[in-house]
């Protein structure tokens, strides 16, 4: 599945930051806590090696907070990685970022030398905020539209550390359309990217058996419908989306779920699960296996046809 937004200067960040992390100690990723893994952005693993990691789970005032835990024993698996979950109101909890950063490089905890930080992550995750907090003032811009930070920037802290800011940088293909749903979900990515309707279908399918009661309280259903657009249908009735004819105007009463979801009224979500994630990286394996072997066969079908034209 390919998301259809992937400015140039994300193509020019990447490139910088293959340039630029060698000089770096350590590693911050922004994530977002309700799309842990959808939200790593992988060639960002792929470039950082085994360079320590801080891995920032923003917006954790909004996931459910047993599989943010859960998330963090999961990535800190990786012995190179360390974790830590926020939200933007937590300006204290977010300066314990700078004491990871000198914890986690002990080679110059205790000289003259600063730690080179890079920070990075997807767009919208709340890294600007991040930044300007560390900073003690405004550096970066904040903004809730992906996509804010266009250029790199070098921003010395003044208590050890540099850090580098980097733009919020997705990836020109998510191999896993599971993925590519969550992040259109979080509104990680332009609603031009993806129909509104495809994307709440995707998130109510995971909702109604994850989340019933969570539904149930904000929707005011005694049961919960058995299929998404039984769903969808009842509560745009309950609330008034209606066209002419009789029925539910479906983009509205769409749009008007991933709204809430995003904004946290239909309570504290996370929209994948470590055992979830595991299950899904064997799926989408074979799926590319499976296509490069057909793209195989179809050269080898062109090359054999050629020689028989001769």
């Amino acid at each position: 599945m390919s998301i259809q937004w992937y400015p140039g200067h994300m193509h020019k960040a990447i490139k910088e930051m293959k340039e630029n992390l060698p000089k770096m100690d350590v590693v911050i990723e922004v994530l977002d806590a309700r799309i842990p893994f959808s939200s790593e952005n992988p060639q960002i693993n792929q470039i950082r090696g085994d360079k320590p990691c801080i891995k920032i789970m923003t917006k954790c005032d909004l996931a459910d907070p047993d599989l943010t835990q859960a998330w963090q024993a999961y990535f800190e698996q990786d012995r190179h990685v360390k974790t830590l979950a926020l939200t933007i109101e937590q300006p204290d909890k977010m300066r314990q970022v700078l004491d990871l950063c000198r914890k986690i490089v002990p080679s110059k905890a205790n000289n003259d030398k600063p730690v080179h930080a890079m920070i990075m992550g997807i767009p919208n995750v709340g890294k600007s905020t991040l930044i300007n907090t560390l900073a003690g003032r405004t550096i970066a811009k904040t903004g809730n539209e992906p996509a804010v930070t266009k250029g790199q920037q070098q921003i010395n802290l003044r208590n050890g550390i540099l850090l580098y800011d980097t733009p919020g940088v997705l990836w020109p293909k998510v191999e896993s359309e599971f993925s590519g749903y969550r992040l259109a979900t979080t509104g990680a990515i332009k609603e031009t990217a993806m129909s509104n309707d495809d994307v709440a279908f995707f998130a109510a399918n995971y909702l109604l058996p994850s989340y019933p009661d969570a539904l149930r309280t904000r929707y005011q259903l005694e049961e919960l419908p058995n299929t998404e657009i039984e769903f969808f249908e009842t509560i745009g009735a309950k609330r008034g989306c209606m066209v002419s004819g009789g029925r539910v105007d479906l983009e509205r009463i769409c749009k008007i779920f991933l709204t809430e979801y995003r904004g946290g009224t239909l309570g504290r979500i996370t929209l994948e699960t470590p055992e979830m994630i595991e299950k899904e990286i064997v799926i989408v394996a074979e799926q590319i296996a499976e296509q490069q072997a057909k793209k195989e066969a179809r050269k080898l079908a062109r090359q054999a046809k050629k020689r028989k034209r001769r």
